[in-house]
């Protein structure tokens, strides 16, 4: 019965603001290849919503399809949730947005599903400043078909089978910020302490936010020629800078020995701390975030850490003056007022 998670918890385990453990975060026992990257995406969402004390049934989680797209069915049982059509996520997070404002959005997608068949949907979910979360489990191959090359594969790089990408690469942190994200950030499946605080400070801001997390196939794409591997990515990356989530009522200082910092504070009241590794970096710059993007890709470098953060940005509801109530709320004389409301506003044209 290995299938079946044991539902044993420790009666010391560590409890947040309402009450719960990080027990009560997780989800089903994952069924994805043993030391897959997406498992530590998973802990680490469950890790993040147990530490903000976020109500699991306030959340909501879509997916489209994809070994990426199987992860949310591991992390926050008591979550609404909906596994959409290949790269068609987008779309139904907008329509659910739409409907009830008033919970919070997490997007979890892979390279095949934003990149390739829904990198439309991709483009004007991003453009339209969505409230959400959205993440892209990146290891450059479709894991779930037996390992063929993603369009996120740099030129050159090569699958387990000897593959090699002749094409140029997409870059989805380069995409999101020219569609205009608001929140962009890049960081690697391995490195919790870097993720973890990322996700919070994502799922706190207002407007779209994007994490690209690295997360290497561990069957069809950790061999030796492959830039998406464990070995290649750790010793490749290069972090603009270091995101440190302190929330509100309890302050959190950053340990990484860096000076150079700068508090952003957010929407709802939890403040950013940010810690520069490259004094010159700013991340309050769109244009030159992109530039050191492909400066450090031309070198073979990949670059992680909080890229880009407006702190005054605005969403969707506030760009088209949506009802402040959730739709779902509103009583049925509020959506159909009647013919001679109709009337007036016809009138209000001649």
């Amino acid at each position: 019965m290995s299938y079946i998670k044991p539902q044993f918890k420790h009666p010391r385990l560590q409890v947040n603001e309402l009450g719960l453990t990080h027990r009560d975060y997780e989800g089903a026992l994952s069924t994805l290849c043993a030391g897959c990257g997406h498992d530590s995406i998973t802990s680490a969402v469950a890790q993040a919503c147990a530490e903000l004390s976020l109500p699991p049934h306030k959340i909501a989680k879509l997916s489209g399809i994809g070994c990426s797209s199987k992860a949310p069915t591991y992390f926050l049982n008591n979550a609404h949730g909906f596994n959409t059509v290949h790269g068609r996520m987008p779309s139904v997070a907008t329509g659910a947005n739409m409907a009830n404002r008033d919970l919070i959005y997490l997007g979890m997608s892979g390279d095949g599903d934003s990149a390739s068949i829904g990198f439309g949907q991709f483009a004007h979910v991003v453009r339209r400043r969505l409230n959400m979360l959205y993440m892209v489990a990146n290891n450059g191959v479709y894991g779930l078909t037996k390992g063929q090359l993603a369009a996120t594969a740099e030129q050159g790089m090569k699958s387990k089978s000897g593959e090699a990408s002749l094409f140029t690469d997409i870059d989805l942190c380069v995409s999101a910020l020219q569609f205009g994200a608001t929140f962009v950030a890049r960081s690697f499946s391995g490195d919790k302490s870097q993720l973890v605080p990322l996700i919070k400070a994502a799922i706190s801001h207002k407007g779209f936010a994007f994490i690209d997390i690295i997360s290497p196939c561990v069957t069809f794409n950790n061999n030796p020629d492959s830039n998406r591997s464990y070995d290649y990515v750790h010793d490749h990356i290069t972090t603009a800078a270091v995101a440190d989530f302190v929330p509100v009522k309890q302050e959190i200082r950053c340990e990484n020995g860096q000076s150079d910092s700068e508090d952003i504070c957010l929407h709802d009241g939890s403040i950013l701390r940010l810690s520069r590794i490259d004094a010159d970096y700013d991340a309050h710059d769109r244009i030159k975030a992109m530039t050191k993007i492909e400066q450090l890709k031309s070198e073979g470098k990949i670059l992680t850490g909080l890229m880009y953060i407006d702190p005054e940005a605005d969403d969707y509801h506030e760009i088209n003056g949506t009802s402040d109530a959730p739709l779902n709320s509103l009583k049925q004389e509020t959506l159909c007022p009647g013919s001679h409301v109709l009337k007036t506003i016809n009138e209000s044209f001649r």
